[in-house]
């Protein structure tokens, strides 16, 4: 296969710097969910553990390079799970943390992350111009900047998550992932598709924000204006070419789901496995929903990949279920 930026033994080795209360989330099939859906469906859980999505799996691998090599500060953009996760991976190693997003994220996901000792800067505008921003204070204060699915770490250390998955194949034929900026796309489809090469790696992305899904199909980089989606985590504008190289090699499809369908699989989440889930997770189950024959059949493993969600948008969008 053609080479992506990721590195199948660094990610072996990115497990022995994540702290394991981030590895070795569950993995089950729920059969509750089958009946509704028409095909079977297996639930791999990365919202188990202290931040609620996977992105510590790769705060924990910057974070240990940036603590071995000395290095006292970091700042990163974020929507909110990328960074709760790094101001949890900094504490842990005396890091000073600067985490910029936009003053209209998810109120949870801000709350958490002064909670979690981080120092907060708030733009008014979208996570575009949080990124412009804490790249700005990366060269003026002379730090290192995350770049979430940029920096290769964010990448191999969502990648753990692909080698736990591949440990079950070929149980499983079909792996959906939700897609924003691609560190958990790339990441585990790079590992899929080098040890488990038979398994189908499906991206999943919002019709309300669909700049990556478009890039792939079109094999180049192509940007929006604006998003429209209630899925945050993955309401990006400005797709990275680097990280649309990587999945335009290991991704074997790349599709587009309506809201209505975010939120009707936001719904099954609850009802039928006790999960709540923010919309980003539910992007997996969507995709189901909307495609059914594509699926039946099939043994599918979704990635539900983040639960941090403001209550009572939750509330209003999933109702009295």
């Amino acid at each position: 296969m053609q080479e992506t930026r990721l590195d199948t033994d660094r990610i072996r080795a990115a497990r022995r710097v994540i702290d394991p209360i981030f590895l070795d989330t569950p993995l089950y099939r729920c059969e509750a969910l089958e009946p509704g859906l028409g095909c079977a469906v297996s639930i791999k859980l990365e919202t188990a553990n202290p931040v609620r999505s996977f992105k510590a799996r790769g705060t924990e691998v910057v974070a240990s390079a940036l603590a071995d090599s000395g290095a006292r500060a970091v700042v990163c953009a974020s929507a909110g799970n990328l960074g709760q996760a790094l101001a949890w991976s900094g504490r842990d190693r005396a890091l000073d943390v600067t985490v910029v997003a936009s003053r209209f994220a998810t109120v949870a996901k801000l709350d958490r992350i002064r909670a979690l000792g981080a120092r907060l800067e708030l733009v008014d505008g979208d996570h575009e111009m949080a990124r412009e921003r804490a790249a700005a204070l990366a060269r003026h204060d002379g730090i290192r900047l995350v770049e979430d699915s940029l920096d290769i770490e964010t990448c191999e250390g969502a990648a753990t998550i692909g080698l736990e998955l591949v440990a079950t194949a070929p149980s499983f034929d079909t792996v959906l992932v939700a897609l924003g900026g691609g560190a958990l796309a790339t990441g585990v489809g790079h590992v899929v598709r080098a040890l488990a090469p038979d398994v189908e790696v499906i991206c999943v992305q919002p019709l309300g924000a669909p700049a990556m899904t478009r890039s792939w199909r079109g094999r180049r980089v192509v940007t929006t204006d604006s998003t429209d989606t209630i899925a945050d985590g993955v309401a990006g504008r400005r797709p990275i070419p680097a990280v649309l190289d990587d999945l335009l090699l290991v991704a074997d499809d790349a599709v587009l789901v309506q809201e209505a369908s975010i939120i009707a699989g936001m719904r099954m989440l609850l009802d039928h496995a006790g999960l709540v889930v923010e919309p980003s997770a539910a992007l997996g189950i969507a995709a189901i929903l909307e495609d059914r024959d594509r699926f039946a059949g099939r043994h599918v493993v979704t990635i539900v990949c983040g639960s941090n969600v403001d209550v009572d948008a939750y509330r209003r969008w999933v109702g009295a279920a």
